[in-house]
Order: structure tokens, then C-alpha cells, then sequence
């Protein structure tokens, strides 16, 4: 049968704000389920290239950085290795975890704005900006907040009404004040900066966008609503010193723009690329391929994963970019967009540590627990809501019960009655051609969930592989007909850990940590380790005869309720008001 074509696979995240470690809810929201894709994709065989970074500019960095009694560029080193340090502890496997404030982003955006102008898509002009006097600067367009003019919503941002979903320009609130300093000393000042002519780019974006055939609707909705309320010239540039300095066609300071940066969301989105070149670098590769068609970047899959919040930016203002500078970048092929994993009802936040937060989880816990329930759970067709009820019985049922506990029977047993081998008498029969009919259907079933990105179906039918495993150690019953006919047992216990081998490749995806003990317990080399390929599933021999079974530790401990109370207490169940 012919091998299955080998293909390149581009992945990007959305880039975690610099400002504090991540919480749960980001986590499950794009870099996570963006791991557990590129996992899928290279234990197939392909070709995967997964890129984030750390979005480093703006006016949050450099107010933490001022509250910390920090150099920005320090703040920003320090906060970099601590997210870093986070994406490590969670097993997230990127090929490069880089940094929007690196040399190649701060090139590659200017070369994009040139481009854009040259296009005639860049245009300087008068803009009111909020100053306030109370903080003395001028104020980033989420910084101000007040009375929303279309909902009246008294906590609308100056970028964005959280309440009715309207874009908002921060002139426009009713009552404005600092979300700085609550200070309501505002004045609407003149300051001239780039614009970036997206509603030139309307026709052109929308043509893009429905032709794009392999997005969720939840992203195309997203996409066409912008579209639907025609786009906006947006200002690229900000009246900060932090970010990207705005350097003209000849290598020189704009005039006028000294004291200027680039605007945080035109540069962050850039950084896929610069990450993708700060990467080739290290490696000795090559980063035109991936992005650039006329350098073979045809072949590539390019693959987005973010929240809903950041889909906007992913199918209008990225793009607008990419497409506006009239050169043959890559853009995306398939956008995977979530909802929201809320605290009992309620938002996860940063701002006000509401929730569990990235580093507190793996102090509690080892990450498999977190990355099981989070995708078994993941906030795909609606937001999803952590409890810490729900988190002790998945835990508890799914991974300590249907997956634990059949791999400690079935090894233990094998060290206690077969000398800690594969046993190879015994003919297989009714139960083994039913279990092998199961899991021929399922592992089909399953593969087209994860090449579908449907991470909770994927994770649900790793489930019923599992359970199938738990159903047939119940009809074969080795350790009763041990008693009577050991070749009989035999085969139940050839095909048990057979099935172990088994859960441990289809659950590498999810749980890397606790699949690699497995597969290190039964000592499968590395070239074993693959995705069992549902095309040219011929059985359940992928262990040899007389292959030695040493039973691995308690994969997953219980979670009591005494515990559970402990935490719910540490961190909270009902939302704050």
C-alpha cells in the first residue's frame, strides 16, 4: 500500500502578551490545542514547522516594566524566559518560541509598512489621541475606557465594547477616563500618524475570505461581520517610545516620527514570520519556503490557532497586510478559532488574577492532568467552563480509572504470571476479531478528528479506545481462565498489552509525558513510537512475542475531595463581581 504523501505543515499560536504568565484559558485557547496538532502531524510523518513568540511591545509592557522598577528591555527578557519556562513545563512543543521585539520583526515591519506605502495603502494624517494629563502621555486606544455610545455600557474600552461587540474609537466613549490611573483629566489632542488604508483592501479581503473553505464558522462569521461594516483606515503608528522605530524606504528616521513606534497590532502578527527567520538562523534552515510562494512556500499548509478575540486581526489586519504589500506572501489555509474557557461563569483574568494561571497549575499538578481535561473540555463550539468539580471527575474517571487502572492490571499481571514477558501461546478468538474491529473503526474515527482539529471529539474517542481496552479484559477475563487453560489467558494478556502499546502512541498527542513512560515501560524504540496509521491497521501485534513488560508507576493518582476543597478554597469558585 502506498505511503501516505509527506506534507508541510506551517502552525502558528497566537503570541502570549508579554505582560505576566498566561492563564488556563489562553493556554487552552491556541497554544495548547496548536501543540497537540503538531504532535498529531509529526507522528504521522510530516513535515511541521510550529512557531510562536512573545508579543513584547505597547503600552502595557512598559507600564509593568515601570511598576517593577524595571528597564522595558529587562521586564521584557525577564517575562520571556518565565513564559518560556511555562510553555516548557506544559510540554509544548514549539520548533521556536521567539520574541516580537527581536532585530528580524523590527526589519521585516518596516520593510511591510514601506511596501504597504509604496502601494499607495500608507497615508500620514492628523489624528485625535486621548492625553492625559493625569498620567501625563498619551493613552493606547484600550487604555481609555468609558460609556460605550451605541449600548452604553459604562466599561467599554476606547478600541472595543466588550458588551455589544462594536469597534469603538476612544473620541467616540462617553465619559472617558485613564484605565491608567482612573484619572479624568482627558484631552482629545492633534498628533499626526500612518494610516493603513484597509478599506481600499475591502473587495480584495473579502474575495480572499470566501474563497477560504476550511475555516470554522466561528472565524468566517467573525470575518465577514468586519467586512459586513465596511473596514477602517487604521492608525499603525503610536506616540510611544517602546516598539519598533518608523524607518523610512532609505534606512533613515521618518521626519516627524522620531519619537514614534509602530502600533503593537501591526508589528505582533509580523512576528509569525520574524519568529520563522529567528528560527532558520539558529538552524541553519531556511525561512522563505515556509512563507514565501515564489521560494516554495506553495506547498505549505499554513495553520492558524487563537481565541475568538484575536480572530479579527488573523482574517482582516494580517492579512490587509500580507495581501496589501503585493508580494507573494503565505497566507493562512486553515484558522482554528475558540471560545472561552470561563471561571465558574465568570472570565478568567490576568489583570485581576482571577482563575489558575499557568505556573500555579503545575505547582498543583503534573501538566498531562491540565492538557487531558483542557482539550477534553476545549471551548470549540461554545465557551467551556472550568470547575473544579468537573476537573476531579475527569481526571478521576478518564485517566486514573479507564487508562490507569487497565494498564496496571494488565502489566502487574504480567510480571506475576508470565515472568514479565509477552506470552506467545494461545490462538486468538471471538473477543480478540471483535477488539480488532473496534479499534480498526475507532482509530479511523479518531485520526479524522485530530486532521479535522476537532480536539474535543479527538480526545473523547482516545476515550472510547480506551473503555473499548477496559471492555475486553472483561470478556477475555485472563486471570479467571489462568485458573484452567493458562494459553487461553495467554492471549488475553498478549492482546492487553498489545492495547497498552496502543494507548500509548494515540495518546502521545495529549498526554506526551505519561505516553512516553508507557512506551519507555515497554520498551518500544523510538521508530515504533509513530501514529498507527488506520489504512494499514493489521492487527494488535505490535508487541514481539517474549518482548519484556516492566509495569510502570501509577500513572494518574485520584483526586479526593479533601484536596479538591484545599484548592477550591486557595483559588476561588464564583467569579468576582
Amino acid at each position: 500500500m502506498a505511503q501516505t504523501p509527506k506534507r508541510r505543515i506551517l502552525i502558528t499560536s497566537a503570541l502570549p502578551y508579554i505582560n505576566g504568565i498566561k492563564h488556563l484559558g489562553n493556554l487552552a485557547g491556541s497554544m495548547l490545542p496548536a501543540d497537540v496538532f503538531a504532535r498529531f502531524q509529526r507522528l504521522r510523518g510530516h513535515d511541521v514547522l510550529y512557531i510562536c513568540a512573545t508579543d513584547e511591545h505597547g503600552t502595557p509592557a512598559e507600564l509593568a516594566a515601570q511598576q517593577a522598577g524595571m528597564d522595558v528591555r529587562a521586564y521584557c527578557d525577564q517575562q520571556h524566559d518565565i513564559q518560556r519556562a511555562a510553555g516548557a513545563g506544559f510540554d509544548l512543543s514549539y520548533d521556536w518560541f521567539g520574541r516580537s521585539s527581536s532585530p528580524q520583526n523590527a526589519r521585516l515591519t518596516q520593510h511591510f509598512a514601506n511596501a504597504l506605502e509604496a502601494r499607495g495603502l500608507i497615508e500620514e494624517r492628523i489624528s485625535k489621541q486621548v492625553y492625559s494629563h493625569d498620567d501625563g502621555r498619551f493613552l493606547p486606544d484600550r487604555y481609555v475606557e468609558g460609556t460605550c455610545p451605541h449600548c452604553d455600557y459604562d466599561k467599554a474600552r476606547g478600541d472595543q465594547c466588550d458588551q455589544c461587540g462594536r469597534l469603538l474609537d476612544p473620541v467616540d466613549l462617553k465619559n472617558p477616563y485613564s484605565a491608567v490611573s482612573g484619572g479624568t483629566q482627558i484631552e482629545i489632542r492633534d498628533t499626526a500618524h500612518l494610516f493603513l488604508r484597509q478599506s481600499e483592501l475591502q473587495d480584495t479581503l473579502r474575495d480572499w475570505v470566501e474563497g477560504a473553505t476550511d475555516w470554522p464558522p466561528l472565524a468566517r462569521s467573525i470575518a465577514l461581520k468586519w467586512l459586513d461594516e465596511g473596514l477602517r483606515d487604521r492608525a499603525i503608528t503610536r506616540d510611544l517610545h517602546w516598539g519598533v522605530p518608523v524607518i523610512g524606504p532609505d534606512g533613515t528616521p521618518r521626519p516627524g516620527f522620531e519619537n514614534k513606534v509602530f502600533y503593537v497590532w501591526f508589528d505582533a502578527p509580523i512576528e509569525y514570520i520574524a519568529a520563522t527567520e529567528e528560527w532558520a538562523e539558529a538552524t541553519g534552515s531556511d525561512w522563505q519556503s515556509w512563507w514565501r510562494r515564489d521560494k516554495g512556500a506553495d506547498d505549505v499548509e499554513y495553520v492558524e490557532f487563537m481565541g475568538k478575540d484575536n480572530v479579527a486581526f488573523h482574517t482582516v489586519s494580517f492579512p490587509v497586510t500580507l495581501l496589501g504589500s503585493g508580494e507573494p506572501w503565505k497566507t493562512v489555509d486553515r484558522l482554528k478559532a475558540f471560545n472561552w474557557v470561563t471561571w465558574y461563569g465568570g472570565k478568567f483574568s490576568t489583570s485581576h488574577r482571577r482563575g489558575v494561571f499557568m505556573d500555579q497549575a503545575l505547582e498543583l499538578l503534573p501538566s498531562d492532568y491540565w492538557r487531558w481535561y483542557l482539550m477534553a473540555n476545549a471551548p470549540e463550539g461554545s465557551d467551556a467552563a472550568f470547575t473544579w468539580e468537573g476537573f476531579q471527575a475527569a481526571i478521576n474517571s478518564d485517566l486514573a480509572n479507564v487508562l490507569g487502572n487497565f494498564v496496571n492490571r494488565i502489566t502487574k499481571y504480567t510480571a506475576s504470571k508470565f515472568d514479565g514477558a509477552l506470552p506467545a501461546e494461545g490462538t486468538p478468538g471471538e473477543d480478540e476479531a471483535w477488539i480488532e474491529t473496534e479499534i480498526r473503526t475507532r482509530l479511523s474515527q479518531l485520526t479524522a478528528h485530530y486532521e479535522a482539529m476537532e480536539f474535543r471529539k479527538a480526545a473523547a474517542e482516545t476515550r472510547a479506545i480506551w473503555a473499548a481496552g477496559n471492555e475486553y479484559l472483561t470478556r477475555a477475563a485472563p486471570w479467571v481462565k489462568f485458573k484452567t487453560d493458562r494459553a487461553a489467558a495467554a492471549v488475553g494478556v498478549r492482546t492487553g498489552l498489545n492495547l497498552v502499546a496502543l494507548f500509548a502512541r494515540i495518546a502521545q498527542p495529549l498526554i506526551p509525558a505519561t505516553a512516553a513512560r508507557l512506551l519507555d515501560a515497554l520498551q518500544i524504540p523510538d521508530a515504533d513510537r509513530s501514529w498507527p496509521d488506520p489504512d494499514r491497521f493489521e492487527g494488535l501485534d505490535l508487541l514481539p512475542e517474549g518482548h519484556p513488560i516492566s509495569p510502570p508507576p501509577v500513572l494518574f493518582m485520584k483526586l479526593e475531595d479533601a484536596t479538591v476543597a484545599d484548592w477550591s478554597d486557595q483559588f476561588g469558585g464564583a467569579p468576582a463581581d
